[in-house]
């Protein structure tokens, strides 16, 4: 037992979908354990000749692909990567993502996902709960001075760049290094940096380790009610396990056909498990092309959707408001568009119909969280959609309601408690934590912190969270996080950050500030403030500062007095 492997959850029964009552439910086909490198190996193998990459126009085939994993794995096997290492990726979706993802699990080493957009004090936080000693980072000037200007206090050893250049279409190339010059970062020429060719061309050839399906694949990180982070421990047998619900999903579907290749637009960054699971892992579990964006530029997005005729759109309801909102003003090219799944953030109704209207295409939407790889539930592509609801239970997936004030009582069909959940893609359990393991599991079923219901039929209703957590454009935004930073404001005296409906994002923070008495702050003052503080998402829309703020009575800072206050601003009647 590694020291990351902490208090694990009983193994969860694989069977059944939602069982209201707890009781047995018809068994689901079994999802055999199976490691992530198992899944490039088979694509490489049945399907090699398929183009498994489409990066702004510059395309590689899978024999390509596995060629390039089995180089870049010697080359990290060279270097000490192995059983026991932390292997950050700090990327956007670009080639690079995929090859180094499981070159690394090839060598034994467990991923962990950094957000490319987190200030230095979260960057260098994860890095040093993680034990990360490896980092890979694209050659962009702002993100790779952020990871350099830590590496040394944070403990990475190694710095692995990889330029933007050598994965672009010729011309593209050529114009970026013309237009965007003084965006390229320049790493010092010392013993931590290397290059991705470096790795490439460092391998004597690989020696194969053993690995276990049970092994830790990657550490997720997550938030809690504290806004703390936490490493979720994802096995290789969870993630393999999610894709593998999703083939089991959509089987005997049009969507479902094996004797054709998808075509996935991937556009929701890899290093959120969302995109992780349906984007890179499903894709090369089916032997999909891989449609790669490093962000969601619209005009770009619309561009390359008319380009290659994506044939499934994973997204949150950010993306497809956006994309709404330009279908009123030029052609949409969603022709071959099998379905939409829409996660990350509830989807309002009106968003969902009119996307449906526009493109012809199905929109499902489904629910699960960063420790369960993620997806529990999702409404079918074929069949009955119910309306704000998050469908029905994933194959092999259990879902229970537990009472909120009794989690060991199981409570009955329509009634409200906490969603609870058991399944081959829950968790091992959060990194170096046995006591925040001990309290998410309730009899070996994770507890989501959200409240719902399941009606007659096992489809799951969200009707409110337990977290505080803000969900803004499938991000999760942590008030705590943005507190924190701004009580390191000299003149704040007082801080609470609450959500808000957002026509864009769903929800965005906004934050109410008490100022210190004989001290001066505007609300530009604070927002300069927190712009070195806090990622572009985490940025408040609104700051207010007030006399006061309202107080429970042993004098705690209350936040539900300014939900409803919002709630009351926001209402058609008010």
């Amino acid at each position: 037992m590694t020291s990351g492997d902490t208090v694990a959850p009983p193994k969860s029964p694989r069977r059944g979908a939602a069982s209201p009552d707890g009781g047995d439910v018809p068994a689901s086909p079994p999802i055999p354990p199976r490691l992530l490198t198992d899944l490039i190996d088979a694509a490489v193998r049945d399907h090699g000749g398929r183009t498994a990459i489409d990066f702004l126009g510059r395309t590689w085939r899978y024999a390509e692909i596995g060629a390039m994993v089995d180089r870049a794995a010697a080359g990290l096997q060279a270097m000490g990567v192995g059983p026991g290492v932390r292997f950050g990726l700090c990327l956007p979706n670009t080639p690079y993502f995929v090859v180094l993802y499981f070159a690394a699990l090839r060598c034994g080493a467990t991923i962990v996902n950094f957000n490319p957009l987190y200030v230095e004090h979260e960057l260098k936080h994860q890095i040093r709960d993680s034990g990360t000693t490896v980092m890979a980072v694209i050659d962009v000037a702002s993100i790779h001075a952020k990871i350099a200007a830590i590496a040394q206090e944070s403990g990475l050893e190694k710095i692995i760049v990889c330029p933007m250049t050598e994965i672009l279409p010729p011309l593209l190339s050529i114009l970026y290094r013309l237009f965007k010059r003084g965006e390229i970062a320049r790493p010092p020429r010392d013993g931590r940096h290397v290059t991705f060719a470096d790795i490439l061309a460092g391998g004597d050839g690989f020696r194969p380790v053993p690995i276990d399906p049970d092994d830790v694949a990657v550490l997720q990180y997550t938030g809690g009610t504290t806004g703390v982070p936490k490493g979720a421990m994802l096995t290789h047998a969870n993630l393999t396990a999610n894709s593998r619900q999703m083939i089991l999903h959509v089987a005997g579907t049009k969507a479902g056909d094996p004797a054709r290749q998808d075509r996935i637009m991937g556009v929701l960054p890899m290093f959120h498990v969302f995109a992780l699971t349906t984007v890179l892992n499903f894709s090369i579990d089916t032997a999909a092309l891989m449609i790669l964006l490093p962000r969601f530029e619209l005009k770009q997005f619309l561009k390359t959707a008319k380009r290659t005729r994506p044939t499934k759109l994973l997204a949150v309801p950010t993306m497809l408001t956006a994309i709404n909102k330009a279908a009123a003003e030029r052609p949409i090219h969603f022709d071959d568009l099998d379905f939409c799944v829409s996660g990350g953030a509830p989807l309002p109704f009106d968003v969902r119909a009119e996307f449906e209207r526009l493109t012809g295409a199905r929109v499902v939407e489904g629910y699960g969280l960063s420790e369960t790889s993620p997806i529990l539930t999702c409404n079918p592509c074929e069949g009955e959609v119910k309306d704000n609801s998050a469908g029905p239970a994933f194959p092999g997936t259990i879902i229970e309601i537990r009472s909120l004030e009794d989690p060991h009582q199981l409570m009955p069909v329509g009634q409200r408690g906490e969603v609870c959940a058991r399944g081959p893609q829950v968790m091992k359990g959060y990194w170096n934590k046995p006591e925040e393991t001990a309290k998410v599991f309730v009899d070996g079923a994770i507890r989501t912190g959200d409240v719902g219901y399941l009606d007659e039929d096992g489809y799951l209703f969200l009707v409110d969270r337990i977290k505080d957590v803000i969900i803004c454009g499938g991000y999760n935004v942590y008030p705590r996080v943005i507190e924190e930073a701004l009580y390191e404001h000299p003149a704040v005296l007082e801080a609470v950050v609450i959500g808000v409906a957002d026509a864009y994002r769903g929800q965005a923070p906004k934050a109410f500030v008490v100022l210190r008495p004989g001290q001066q702050a505007s609300i530009d003052d604070l927002s300069e403030f927190l712009k070195t503080r806090v990622s572009k998402i985490e940025m408040p829309r609104e700051i207010e500062i007030r006399t006061s703020l309202p107080k429970t009575l042993i004098g705690k800072l209350s936040k539900k007095e300014l939900v409803a206050e919002e709630a009351r601003k926001a209402s058609p009647a008010s």
